[in-house]
């Protein structure tokens, strides 16, 4: 199974001017890791402000393993882990910063562990991310992005049971394709909240798909659906295997429906 995420963001983003723009960064590298000890579920909250940001599955028997690279006068990393909860990220230590052509972000490189189900908070700003959640234990997925250009791809099936997966994008004006297509074992529910900007939703063929949607100024191109009530229903809803119910919170801009084989 194989589904793709993908979008860009462009936006202005305020961010206030450091002295000196061309003034040398502290660079550190720094690796922090955890093997698993009879976890029997996991709380995992990721937080990131700007640079390159991966995501990736682990080798067996790791819990995490996460890489940074980060300007030690702006930046601090931070791995804390507690009653099944790990919190992960880098937090900027109250100076401000403005990215140039002579300021580099940094980089995360984040592995989570297989073997572990796990609640995944994903939250992140002005990034690049290449997010690769196949292979991980998944009960539960929130992402929480800003002004980013990201993709998020499912390379291998869930090997858990999933309940809920959302996704927000915040400020700007830009394209989001959220690709449904594989093996669907199970229905699923998403929501999306969304702000400014172009959805793309696209759809194997014989998959049973609801969308109900909250918006204000957003058109919806519906083709091979239609609306009963409040909701747009697949017209094979009623006989499908497999069904996802999407929930799409949008304030303006457009929504398209496309059906792929």
């Amino acid at each position: 199974m194989r589904r793709a995420l993908a979008w860009g963001l462009v936006a202005a983003v305020a961010l206030s001017a450091l002295p000196g723009v061309g003034q040398a960064q502290s660079w550190r590298n720094v690796t922090m890791s955890r093997q698993i000890s009879g976890e029997d579920d996991l709380r995992v909250q990721v937080t990131y402000g700007a640079g390159h940001f991966k995501v990736g599955p682990a080798e067996r028997g790791v819990l995490y393993r996460m890489q940074l690279r980060y300007d030690e006068e702006l930046f601090e990393p931070h791995a804390d882990y507690e009653n099944n909860r790990l919190r992960l990220g880098v937090e900027n230590i109250g100076k401000s910063i403005r990215l140039g052509k002579k300021r580099s972000g940094g980089e995360m490189d984040l592995m989570l562990g297989r073997d572990v189900p796990m609640d995944l908070d994903l939250e992140f700003g002005a990034v690049r991310a290449e997010l690769d959640l196949g292979g991980l234990t998944l009960t539960g997925l929130a992402l929480s992005t800003g002004a980013s250009e990201s993709v998020v791809d499912i390379s291998e099936p869930n090997p858990g049971s999933i309940r809920t997966a959302s996704f927000e994008v915040g400020a700007g004006v830009g394209e989001v394709t959220l690709g449904f297509d594989g093996s669907w074992r199970q229905d699923a529910t998403v929501s999306i909240d969304m702000g400014l900007g172009a959805l793309e939703l696209r759809f194997p063929e014989g998959l049973g798909v609801r969308l109900t949607k909250d918006s204000f100024l957003t058109s919806l191109d519906s083709e091979g659906m239609v609306k009963r009530g409040d909701a747009y229903y697949s017209l094979d809803w009623e006989t499908a295997d497999r069904k996802v119910s999407i929930d799409l919170n949008a304030a303006f801009g457009s929504v398209k429906v496309v059906w792929v084989r």
